[in-house]
Order: structure tokens, then C-alpha cells, then sequence
């Protein structure tokens, strides 16, 4: 897929996303203080965060999909992984403050005599119909993320589905508010938090993962050994060593060739190599093969 279709997909996934959000943040905002449900106002919080985090988005998904230039010969997607890093510290974040907002309202309730206010019907119907799309937007999400190689997309994806998890919650503490039970509302903006915090220290490692070199899963590594070595003129492999880049793939070989074959014919082996792991793997975003000289024995 081309960097200008890769574009196109984060640009409008995004944009359907930040919108979506912005209208669950003020419905849930609304609701939330209409029917007095302070696990509804903190869902909003999150709701809201993510509108800021999908702004980022936008711009990067461009930027991390721009062609190659003099000063950025391997090109841009490493944007895509420090964004994805900045969307988990804006989640542990935004978690902290749920949190922190709970826990004094919980104390509150507990050692001050404070009463929590009981939420309307309405806060259940928002917190459920909030799962419905949050799962929606997951599947498609996810679907793009990969279609794209965007690990921006596929961290927005996890964090769809956090935010469904936490609407569940909610939507648990307004059935048990409903039914008396009033402690359970700041008890579920915890839970909530705690699912964010999670989900954003799990963005922040992908993130660097794809920042540092680290190397690529040992199922795709083997599956790059298995191309190489079902050549018949390859007679064995000095090196493999893999990279991340975004969610793509670098690859350096060193190959073993008969040393009596000519540099063409050697040339000609290691082009038809690149382009089957080019081909097969789609992520691999560029091989590198160098030869070596070998005596058949």
C-alpha cells in the first residue's frame, strides 16, 4: 500500500474518531451532571482526553506518511511510534485525575458523612450505548490500523477498547447506585482509571519497542529463514538481524553463494530472495542482502 493511501486511512479513521468522541465526551458530560452520576462525568474525562490525543493524531498521521527526503532517507512512521508513546502518558495521566477525584469523593462518603448523589435512569442508557459504539469503533479501528501499519491507529484501537471496559464498568456502578448501593459510583471511576493506566503504560512500551530497533517476533524471523533457505543456491546464512520500524519491518542478510558463481547470476539469486520476502511479508518494509562467497564442499 502506498504512503498516500496509508494517509488517507489514518486521516479519515481519525477523524471519524475525534468526532465520535467529542459527542460521547459532551453527551456523557450532560448526562453525567443532569442525572448526578460522577462515574459518567469521569468517563467524559477520558472521552475528552482522547478528543485531545486524536487532534495529535491528525497532524502525525500525516507527517509519519510523507515520501523520503535528503534528511529523512528512511522516511517518516517513527512519528508514528512517538505519538503512540505521548498517547499513553496523556492516558496515565487523565488517569491519575479520575482517579484522585474518586478517591476523595469515596473518602468523603466514608469517614465524612458526605451522601453521593443516586443517578437518573438516563446515565444507564448513556454508559451502555457508549460500550455499543466504543466496540464499533474498535473493529474498525483495528481493521485500519493494520491495513495502514499504524501503530498510532492500533494504540487508538486498544483504546477504544479500554474505554468500553470502562463504560462497563460505569454501567455497573449506576445499575448498583440505582439499587442503593451510591458508593459504588466512585468506586467504578477507580476501576476505570485503573484500566487506563494499564492500557497507557502498555501503549508507552509498544511505542518504544518501535523506536529503539528492537527486533521482530521469532514467528516472522523463522518465516524470513524458511524463504531464504528453500533457494537451492543458498548454501547457508551468516546473518539475520530484524528491526521495527513503526509497524514495519527492516531486514539485513548475508547469504552463502557457490564463490564460483558469476555476479550476475549471484545478483540475480539475491534480487529474486528481496523481492519473495518483500512479497510474502508485506510488512517488511525494506531487505537488505548482502552475499558471501562460499566453497560447495
Amino acid at each position: 500500500m502506498s504512503l498516500e493511501n496509508e494517509r488517507r486511512i489514518i486521516t479519515k479513521t481519525t477523524g471519524l474518531t475525534l468526532v465520535i468522541n467529542a459527542f460521547l465526551g459532551v453527551g456523557k458530560l450532560v448526562i453525567g451532571l443532569i442525572s448526578r452520576s460522577t462515574a459518567l462525568v469521569s468517563d467524559s474525562i477520558n472521552s475528552f482526553s482522547d478528543v485531545f490525543t486524536n487532534f495529535f493524531v491528525l497532524i502525525t498521521g500525516r507527517m509519519s506518511r510523507k515520501e523520503t527526503d535528503d534528511k529523512h532517507p528512511y522516511g517518516h512512521e517513527r512519528f508514528d511510534s512517538l505519538v503512540s508513546v505521548l498517547i499513553g502518558i496523556i492516558l496515565i495521566i487523565t488517569a491519575i485525575e479520575i482517579a484522585k477525584s474518586a478517591g476523595i469523593l469515596l473518602w468523603d462518603y466514608l469517614f465524612n458523612d458526605i451522601p453521593i448523589s443516586t443517578p437518573h435512569w438516563m446515565a444507564l442508557v448513556v454508559a451502555a450505548s457508549t460500550i455499543l459504539i466504543k466496540e464499533i469503533l474498535y473493529q474498525l479501528t483495528r481493521r485500519r490500523g493494520k491495513k495502514a501499519a499504524s501503530p498510532t491507529l492500533m494504540a487508538m484501537a486498544l483504546d477504544h477498547r479500554s474505554d468500553e471496559l470502562a463504560s462497563f464498568s460505569v454501567l455497573v456502578a449506576i445499575g448498583g447506585s440505582l439499587l442503593g448501593w451510591a458508593f459504588l459510583e466512585p468506586i467504578a471511576s477507580i476501576i476505570i482509571a485503573f484500566f487506563i493506566i494499564r492500557l497507557g503504560f502498555r501503549i508507552i512500551q509498544t511505542g518504544f519497542s518501535q523506536v529503539v530497533d528492537q527486533a521482530i517476533d521469532q514467528d516472522t524471523i523463522r518465516n524470513i529463514r524458511e524463504i531464504v533457505l528453500s533457494f537451492p543456491e543458498v548454501l547457508g546464512i551468516d546473518l539475520l538481524k530484524t528491526r521495527q520500524f513503526g509497524l514495519k519491518y527492516y531486514v539485513d542478510l548475508e547469504i552463502c553463494l557457490d564463490a564460483d558463481m558469476t555476479l550476475f547470476d549471484a545478483h540475480e539469486v539475491a534480487t529474486r530472495i528481496h523481492d519473495e520476502i518483500e512479497g510474502k511479508i508485506p510488512l517488511v518494509k525494506h531487505c537488505m542482502i548482502h552475499v558471501n562467497p562460499q566453497e560447495k564442499r
